[in-house]
Protein backbone atom coordinates (compact mmCIF):
# COMPACT_ATOMS: atom_id res chain seq x y z
CA UNK A 1 0.00 0.00 0.00
CA UNK A 2 1.02 3.14 -0.54
CA UNK A 3 0.59 6.64 1.24
CA UNK A 4 1.29 9.99 0.30
CA UNK A 5 3.20 12.65 2.22
CA UNK A 6 3.21 15.98 0.36
CA UNK A 7 4.16 15.20 -3.29
CA UNK A 8 6.58 12.09 -2.08
CA UNK A 9 4.98 8.33 -1.99
CA UNK A 10 5.60 5.83 0.38
CA UNK A 11 5.17 2.07 1.12
CA UNK A 12 4.15 0.69 3.62
CA UNK A 13 2.41 -2.80 4.76
CA UNK A 14 1.26 -4.82 7.58
CA UNK A 15 2.37 -8.10 8.71
CA UNK A 16 -0.22 -10.10 10.58
CA UNK A 17 -2.46 -7.19 10.98
CA UNK A 18 -4.38 -8.21 14.28
CA UNK A 19 -4.56 -5.22 16.05
CA UNK A 20 -4.45 -1.53 15.99
CA UNK A 21 -1.80 -0.92 18.33
CA UNK A 22 1.02 -2.46 15.69
CA UNK A 23 5.19 -3.15 16.17
CA UNK A 24 6.35 -0.49 13.70
CA UNK A 25 9.63 -1.66 12.27
CA UNK A 26 11.90 1.30 10.97
CA UNK A 27 14.90 0.00 9.08
CA UNK A 28 18.56 1.32 8.32
CA UNK A 29 20.12 3.29 5.74
CA UNK A 30 20.15 1.45 2.38
CA UNK A 31 18.07 -1.12 2.35
CA UNK A 32 14.14 -1.67 2.91
CA UNK A 33 11.57 -3.16 5.56
CA UNK A 34 12.02 -6.34 3.86
CA UNK A 35 15.35 -6.97 5.89
CA UNK A 36 13.01 -7.41 8.88
CA UNK A 37 11.16 -10.95 7.40
CA UNK A 38 12.87 -12.94 10.10
CA UNK A 39 11.17 -11.09 12.75
CA UNK A 40 8.21 -10.50 11.21
CA UNK A 41 7.87 -14.41 10.36
CA UNK A 42 9.11 -15.39 13.68
CA UNK A 43 6.07 -13.23 15.88
CA UNK A 44 2.78 -14.38 13.32
CA UNK A 45 1.12 -14.08 16.53
CA UNK A 46 2.17 -10.04 16.62
CA UNK A 47 0.80 -7.35 13.95
CA UNK A 48 3.64 -5.07 12.57
CA UNK A 49 3.72 -2.20 10.45
CA UNK A 50 6.36 -2.19 7.69
CA UNK A 51 7.80 0.53 6.14
CA UNK A 52 9.94 1.82 3.08
CA UNK A 53 11.85 5.37 3.79
CA UNK A 54 12.33 7.25 1.03
CA UNK A 55 14.06 6.54 -1.49
CA UNK A 56 14.28 3.05 -0.30
CA UNK A 57 12.29 0.13 -1.37
CA UNK A 58 9.14 0.63 -3.68
CA UNK A 59 9.10 4.23 -2.21
CA UNK A 60 9.45 7.18 -4.02
CA UNK A 61 13.09 7.48 -5.46
CA UNK A 62 13.84 10.52 -6.04
CA UNK A 63 13.34 13.12 -3.18
CA UNK A 64 14.07 16.62 -2.37
CA UNK A 65 15.15 18.33 1.11
CA UNK A 66 14.59 15.74 3.37
CA UNK A 67 16.18 15.62 6.70
CA UNK A 68 16.02 13.54 9.67
CA UNK A 69 12.86 15.09 11.06
CA UNK A 70 11.30 15.15 7.70
CA UNK A 71 10.99 11.21 8.30
CA UNK A 72 10.27 11.69 11.84
CA UNK A 73 7.00 14.06 10.26
CA UNK A 74 6.70 11.49 7.70
CA UNK A 75 6.52 8.70 10.10
CA UNK A 76 4.08 10.53 12.74
CA UNK A 77 2.04 11.83 9.86
CA UNK A 78 1.47 7.79 8.43
CA UNK A 79 0.25 6.78 12.04
CA UNK A 80 -2.40 9.36 11.98
CA UNK A 81 -3.74 8.36 8.92
CA UNK A 82 -3.86 4.82 9.94
CA UNK A 83 -5.61 5.88 13.46
CA UNK A 84 -2.57 4.20 15.11
CA UNK A 85 -2.65 5.83 18.68
CA UNK A 86 -0.28 3.75 20.41
CA UNK A 87 2.60 1.41 18.84
CA UNK A 88 5.69 -0.69 19.76
CA UNK A 89 8.93 0.12 18.04
CA UNK A 90 11.40 -1.51 16.67
CA UNK A 91 14.71 0.24 14.76
CA UNK A 92 18.39 -0.58 13.32
CA UNK A 93 20.32 1.55 12.82
CA UNK A 94 19.25 4.95 10.96
CA UNK A 95 15.96 3.74 12.17
CA UNK A 96 17.16 4.65 15.19
CA UNK A 97 17.61 7.75 14.61
CA UNK A 98 13.88 8.60 14.07
CA UNK A 99 13.07 6.38 16.45
CA UNK A 100 15.00 8.73 19.25
CA UNK A 101 13.25 11.73 17.92
CA UNK A 102 9.57 10.18 17.80
CA UNK A 103 9.66 8.91 20.85
CA UNK A 104 10.98 11.80 22.76
CA UNK A 105 8.30 14.29 21.39
CA UNK A 106 5.62 11.92 21.04
CA UNK A 107 5.60 10.25 24.01
CA UNK A 108 1.88 9.19 23.67
CA UNK A 109 2.05 7.31 20.44
CA UNK A 110 5.44 5.26 21.25
CA UNK A 111 4.69 2.53 24.23
CA UNK A 112 8.02 1.24 23.71
CA UNK A 113 11.00 1.20 21.93
CA UNK A 114 13.70 -1.69 20.87
CA UNK A 115 17.15 0.42 19.40
CA UNK A 116 19.26 -2.40 17.67
CA UNK A 117 22.63 -1.04 16.54
CA UNK A 118 21.32 2.27 16.29
CA UNK A 119 23.00 5.26 14.87
CA UNK A 120 22.63 9.20 15.53
CA UNK A 121 25.58 9.50 18.27
CA UNK A 122 28.78 11.48 17.68
CA UNK A 123 31.77 8.79 16.73
CA UNK A 124 35.19 8.98 18.61
CA UNK A 125 37.36 10.32 15.49
CA UNK A 126 40.90 9.47 15.12
CA UNK A 127 43.79 11.31 13.06
CA UNK A 128 42.88 9.11 9.77
CA UNK A 129 38.91 10.66 9.88
CA UNK A 130 40.14 14.01 10.01
CA UNK A 131 42.79 13.60 7.31
CA UNK A 132 40.09 12.70 5.20
CA UNK A 133 38.24 15.46 5.59
CA UNK A 134 41.13 17.71 5.17
CA UNK A 135 41.97 16.33 1.53
CA UNK A 136 38.43 16.23 0.63
CA UNK A 137 38.43 20.30 1.37
CA UNK A 138 41.72 20.53 -0.61
CA UNK A 139 40.63 18.68 -3.65
CA UNK A 140 37.23 20.51 -4.05
CA UNK A 141 39.21 23.48 -3.29
CA UNK A 142 41.39 22.90 -6.44
CA UNK A 143 38.15 21.39 -8.37
CA UNK A 144 39.98 17.79 -8.57
CA UNK A 145 37.36 14.85 -7.81
CA UNK A 146 36.41 13.73 -4.75
CA UNK A 147 34.36 10.90 -5.61
CA UNK A 148 36.52 8.55 -4.71
CA UNK A 149 36.31 9.66 -1.02
CA UNK A 150 33.36 9.58 1.52
CA UNK A 151 31.39 6.15 2.68
CA UNK A 152 30.32 3.25 0.11
CA UNK A 153 26.78 4.97 1.57
CA UNK A 154 27.26 7.96 0.18
CA UNK A 155 29.18 6.62 -3.09
CA UNK A 156 26.23 5.58 -4.62
CA UNK A 157 23.85 8.84 -3.80
CA UNK A 158 23.18 11.51 -6.05
CA UNK A 159 24.18 15.07 -5.39
CA UNK A 160 20.87 15.54 -3.74
CA UNK A 161 20.85 12.69 -1.66
CA UNK A 162 24.17 13.26 -0.49
CA UNK A 163 23.37 16.76 0.89
CA UNK A 164 19.96 14.44 2.87
CA UNK A 165 22.89 11.91 3.80
CA UNK A 166 25.43 14.62 5.14
CA UNK A 167 22.24 16.62 7.07
CA UNK A 168 21.70 13.59 8.71
CA UNK A 169 24.42 12.22 9.70
CA UNK A 170 25.97 15.47 10.85
CA UNK A 171 23.24 15.36 13.64
CA UNK A 172 23.97 14.96 17.13
CA UNK A 173 20.73 12.97 18.46
CA UNK A 174 22.08 12.45 22.21
CA UNK A 175 19.51 15.30 23.70
CA UNK A 176 16.96 13.55 21.88
CA UNK A 177 18.04 9.42 23.18
CA UNK A 178 18.28 11.57 26.75
CA UNK A 179 14.77 11.98 26.28
CA UNK A 180 13.29 8.65 25.44
CA UNK A 181 11.05 7.50 28.79
CA UNK A 182 9.44 5.04 27.28
CA UNK A 183 10.18 1.28 28.44
CA UNK A 184 13.14 0.46 25.91
CA UNK A 185 15.52 -2.59 25.41
CA UNK A 186 18.55 -2.04 23.39
CA UNK A 187 20.48 -4.95 21.85
CA UNK A 188 23.76 -4.40 19.98
CA UNK A 189 26.19 -6.69 18.50
CA UNK A 190 29.23 -7.03 20.40
CA UNK A 191 31.67 -6.53 17.20
CA UNK A 192 29.96 -3.75 15.51
CA UNK A 193 32.09 -1.42 13.24
CA UNK A 194 29.55 0.71 11.99
CA UNK A 195 27.71 1.89 15.41
CA UNK A 196 30.56 0.38 17.84
CA UNK A 197 29.67 -1.09 21.44
CA UNK A 198 30.53 2.02 23.19
CA UNK A 199 27.87 3.94 21.46
CA UNK A 200 24.99 1.17 22.99
CA UNK A 201 26.50 1.23 26.73
CA UNK A 202 25.79 5.49 26.07
CA UNK A 203 22.66 5.06 25.07
CA UNK A 204 22.09 2.38 27.86
CA UNK A 205 23.12 5.22 30.05
CA UNK A 206 21.44 8.06 28.53
CA UNK A 207 17.46 6.22 28.49
CA UNK A 208 16.62 5.89 32.19
CA UNK A 209 15.50 2.18 32.76
CA UNK A 210 16.51 1.23 29.88
CA UNK A 211 18.02 -2.68 29.40
CA UNK A 212 21.08 -3.51 27.67
CA UNK A 213 21.50 -6.72 25.29
CA UNK A 214 24.95 -7.10 23.99
CA UNK A 215 25.16 -10.47 21.39
CA UNK A 216 28.47 -12.06 21.38
CA UNK A 217 30.69 -12.02 17.82
CA UNK A 218 27.59 -10.29 16.09
CA UNK A 219 28.38 -7.51 14.25
CA UNK A 220 25.87 -4.47 12.82
CA UNK A 221 23.11 -6.92 11.64
CA UNK A 222 22.73 -8.74 14.65
CA UNK A 223 19.53 -9.58 13.89
CA UNK A 224 20.32 -11.23 10.77
CA UNK A 225 23.41 -13.24 11.82
CA UNK A 226 22.20 -14.00 15.55
CA UNK A 227 18.36 -14.51 14.31
CA UNK A 228 17.56 -16.74 16.97
CA UNK A 229 19.67 -15.18 19.71
CA UNK A 230 18.24 -11.77 18.87
CA UNK A 231 14.33 -12.75 18.75
CA UNK A 232 14.76 -14.73 21.63
CA UNK A 233 15.81 -11.68 23.80
CA UNK A 234 13.04 -9.12 21.87
CA UNK A 235 10.45 -11.58 22.63
CA UNK A 236 11.01 -12.20 26.32
CA UNK A 237 11.13 -8.24 26.20
CA UNK A 238 7.27 -7.84 24.41
CA UNK A 239 6.27 -10.26 26.99
CA UNK A 240 7.58 -8.09 29.64
CA UNK A 241 5.71 -5.16 28.99
CA UNK A 242 2.16 -6.79 27.87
Amino acid sequence: MFYHYGDVKVYYAFKNRNSSNPIILLHGWGVDSQIFKPIWEAFPERSFLCIDFPPFGKSQKKIENFNIYTYVALLMSLCEHLHIEKCDVLAHSFGGRVASILASIKCSLVRSCIFVDSAGLKPRRNLKYYYSIYKYKVLKKLGKSTLNLGSKDYKVLDENMKKTFNSIVNEDLAPYYQSVRCKTLIVWGEKDKETPLYMAKKLHKYIKNSKLEIIKDAGHFCFLTNTLSFNKIIGKFWEEIQ
